[in-house]
């Protein structure tokens, strides 16, 4: 095997020039391969963090996944008179048990829920008015369920607690009607109640209609200003392992009857983009190594073609075929090799150089940077993709060498 190695090593450097152009397409293949999947990776890992803390892991509403049917329909379904304008009795929509609910919830292990009662109201301060969405929840157990105190700008979350009167707002919502903590907002609901309620905290989320229309008070109060006294919409959970909430959500769903939505499916169409995004960016960066593996596949091509008659004389010697294919194989593998030791560390400082870079999106008040993923797999991936692709190179020419017959070109036959 050394000797194979060594006669492999001697026809590179026989052909240093085309070797070394062989090498740097190896090594920038790696490089830029490299830092483009890291930075699409860290875009991601960025995104479904983001999209993971600031929402809940599952929703549970008010609702049914399938709408129930009309009692008179499930006791005759086959009758020959038709009914008509059936109307459903009013009535004041919720959770019903909610309680119970909970119980049942907190029986699962790795799993917080509250309760949320979600409604429209109005705010008006000085003459402006802006509808918004008001979020009534327990301030006890709010940091539980919602990252909101990581984004508050101004107060706390906890400030709710006690706090009956008091409401969070969002930054675009103050920016909007010139509001700042310790101004009273008076907020009148669609049936009528109205309150007027002081700021006890403002939070920035980083989404401009979230910012603009979410508010934050007591339930107590909230129940109130929308009249379903002791009534919530919507049980919000968090889990200890996030990625678990399609599972867990089905079984909820299967335990409780109500529609339970995990932020994988909510997000199913950004989901799927991510993942034609990826498809795409892997196919444009690995025609970079395509192209690069031609190189190898041209200097043991011309390498093959000029060394008949070394192949015929290590036939004649007892060399197998296999032992051929070894050879020319090797000097793909060598450099595969020798370009992720060089791209490797190429590709490391163009994925520095990319965290250096700050923008600021059009609409945004915040400068962001690149977000890039350093994780051991982008550099597997990397390394992985170039020998695979040094080795198909180098594999063709290598049977083609391994297939001459040595008596042949002894002869000066073709």
């Amino acid at each position: 095997m050394r000797l194979l190695a060594a006669i492999a090593v001697k026809h590179l450097l026989a052909r240093k020039r085309q070797s070394l152009v062989s090498l740097s397409g190896i090594v920038l293949g790696v490089a830029f391969f490299l830092a483009i999947s890291s930075l699409m990776q860290g875009s991601e890992k960025d995104f479904i963090r983001r999209l993971v803390d600031n929402t809940p892991h599952i929703t549970i509403s008010d609702e049914f996944r399938t709408a129930r049917k009309q009692p008179v329909y499930e006791q005759f379904p086959d009758a020959l008179v038709g009914l008509s304008n059936v109307k459903p009795l009013t009535e004041t929509r919720g959770l019903r048990g909610y309680q119970r609910i909970l119980d049942t919830l907190h029986s699962f292990p790795g799993l917080r829920a509250s309760p949320v009662l979600a409604g429209q109201a109005l705010v008006s301060f000085a003459g402006d008015e802006e509808g918004i969405t008001l979020n009534g929840v327990v301030p006890e157990e709010i940091n539980d369920v919602t990252s909101i105190q990581e984004h508050m700008v101004k107060g706390k979350a906890s400030s709710l607690i006690g706090n009956s009167d008091g409401i969070i707002i969002g930054e675009g919502l103050a920016r909007q009607l010139s509001l700042d903590m310790g101004d009273v907002i008076t907020v009148a609901s669609g049936g009528g109640q109205v309150r007027a309620l002081k700021i006890a905290g403002i939070f920035r989320i980083g989404r401009s209609s979230y910012d603009r229309n979410q508010t934050f008070v007591d339930l107590k109060r909230a129940q109130a200003l929308l009249g379903r006294s002791d009534r919530v919409n919507t049980l919000i959970v968090k889990l200890d392992d996030p990625y678990a909430a399609r599972d867990v959500a089905n079984q909820i769903e299967q335990r409780i009857g109500y529609k339970s939505v995990s932020w994988q499916e909510a997000s199913e169409d950004l989901m799927n983009t991510l993942t034609i995004r990826n498809t795409i960016m892997y196919t444009v960066v690995s025609a970079v190594l395509v192209v690069a593996a031609f190189g190898i596949y041209n200097i043991i091509s011309t390498v093959v073609m000029e060394k008949h008659r070394d192949i015929a004389i290590l036939k004649s010697m007892g060399f197998h075929a296999s032992d051929i294919k070894y050879i020319f194989v090797t000097q793909g593998v060598v450099l595969g090799i020798a370009g992720c030791l060089a791209g490797l560390p190429l590709g490391s400082l163009l994925m520095l150089a990319l965290m250096q870079i700050r923008m600021k999106p059009p609409g945004s008040s915040e400068i962001v940077s690149m977000p890039i993923d350093w994780s051991w797999m982008q550099f597997a991936i990397a390394a992985g993709f170039a020998l695979s692709a040094s080795v198909i190179a180098a594999l063709l020419p290598a049977r083609k060498g391994a297939t001459l017959h040595p008596v042949d070109i002894l002869r000066g036959g073709t």
